[in-house]
């Protein structure tokens, strides 16, 4: 058997990356993954009720961003109890994990295993190179091809212009997509029951003000079948592109005066640096038809807010990828995002509204709530990409590119995209239109 150990950030650390190699690792039995990750600080040794367990083989011992080295992975590695044969080291990049690329490159050239590095935040539409690259980006990547056996990525966009900026490398490069979750329960919710489970928790167990709850009860937005519910869940970033959601309210209503639209934005700051940020939306909502809930929403609470809303609304000033929306299309969520970039890619994959402009996609929401066939399609259509997607069939995808590090016959370079989301019938006519 092929072992996998990844290398990155890991739980308790709480950020996108740390989800996504834990989603991927618990998949397998016990001895297939292990992970090599950060020296924990007080924060992330705190135990909470949303810390995930971890696998069993779990290292923290990287002594910082700037601190990866071979002997570091080594000794990783010997604490672990893994050797060297059929092992895979699995790197998850994004620049702000790994803040001295020299170093991390350094590292990789040294260790004489296997490599494969995940680029998760990487652009394909800036006009900083020809291939769409960012220039840091493609001065990474000059130095990290020569010395990885493969590299994957989230799209094609991504695919293409690393393809083009270094065609000598393009056999490396494999396109396996960002897992997806699968809410069963939560997706077969009429959107009725799913606003009274919200309401539910949000009045009864959640850390919400007084003013807040009365408020939330008083305007009756879960409960009038007249209220629209534009929302946002997720951590509160400044990429995340939050300060669009109150607009966006004020806009949607004018294109639907016979309804009542309220905009809600669950989440909390991860780092304290964005409180900036918070306060600005604080200040912004007015606690009857724009509110920013600043809490955090239980594993199992959150498939059912985003099924609870009748659109899910993700502008984000950052569009390489998003874990949110891996939740939100198992979830049966109505999403209308940003066509750019990571994000636009996934969201024209699952069938979901986007566009490059705010002002047409307005236009798509006000049809898709007026026509409840439509509706019902293109929710369909995005649970049926998170089970092709699920986090089940992409850690195999894993396994497969891993596996063939030691075959003769590799997987092909972007095999694993799948096909597109753009299904017959009503979601046909909706492509041809829009």
């Amino acid at each position: 058997m092929t072992k996998v150990c990844f290398v990155g950030t890991y739980p308790p650390i709480m950020c996108g990356i740390a989800d996504f190699t834990f989603y991927i690792a618990r998949t397998g039995p016990s001895g297939e993954w292990c992970a090599i990750s950060f020296a924990l600080d007080e924060d992330d040794r705190a135990p909470t009720s949303n810390r995930k367990r971890s696998v069993p083989a779990v290292w923290h011992g990287i002594p910082g961003p700037e601190g990866i080295s071979r002997s570091v992975v080594k000794k990783g590695l010997g604490a672990l109890g893994w050797g060297d044969s059929d092992s895979v080291l699995w790197f998850q990049h994004e620049f702000n994990i790994w803040t001295d690329s020299l170093a991390l490159v350094a590292t990789l050239r040294r260790l004489d295993l296997p490599k494969v590095v995940t680029l998760h935040t990487l652009h394909f539409q800036s006009a900083e190179t020809p291939s769409g690259l960012r220039r840091r980006e493609h001065d990474f990547l000059s130095a990290l091809l020569p010395h990885v056996d493969a590299i994957t990525v989230f799209g094609h966009g991504v695919y293409d212009a690393i393809a083009l900026a270094f065609p000598e490398h393009h056999h490396k490069v494999h396109v396996i997509r960002h897992g997806a979750h699968l809410y069963p329960e939560a997706s077969r919710l009429s959107r009725a029951d799913a606003k009274r489970r919200l309401r539910d928790y949000l009045l009864g167990e959640s850390s919400l003000d007084e003013a807040t709850l009365r408020a939330l009860d008083d305007e009756r937005i879960f409960t009038d079948a007249d209220t629209v519910v534009i929302g946002q869940t997720g951590f509160l970033h400044p990429i995340k592109g939050s300060e669009y959601l109150f607009p966006a309210r004020d806009r949607l209503q004018e294109l639907l005066p016979d309804r009542r639209v309220v905009a809600l934005r669950i989440g909390e700051a991860r780092q304290a640096d964005h409180r900036e940020h918070v306060t600005a939306l604080r200040q912004a909502q007015n606690l009857t038809d724009k509110y920013l809930l600043e809490l955090w929403l239980p594993q199992e609470i959150l498939p059912v807010a985003q099924r609870a809303l009748d659109v899910n609304y993700y502008w984000p000033n950052d569009c390489t990828q998003s874990g949110i929306l891996s939740h939100a299309f198992g979830a049966g969520a109505l999403i209308a995002g940003r066509d750019l970039e990571g994000v636009g890619e996934t969201l024209r994959e699952a069938g979901a509204l986007c566009e490059v402009d705010q002002d047409s996609l307005f236009l798509k929401i006000r049809q898709v709530l007026l026509d409840e066939g439509l509706r019902k399609e293109i929710e369909q259509a995005g649970v049926a990409y998170a089970a092709r997607y699920s986090w089940k069939n992409q850690a195999q995808r894993h396994r497969d590119l891993a596996q063939s590090l030691f075959s003769d016959a590799p997987v092909a370079a972007s095999s694993s995209a799948g096909a597109t989301g753009r299904e017959g019938g009503l979601l046909a006519r909706w492509f041809r239109s829009g």
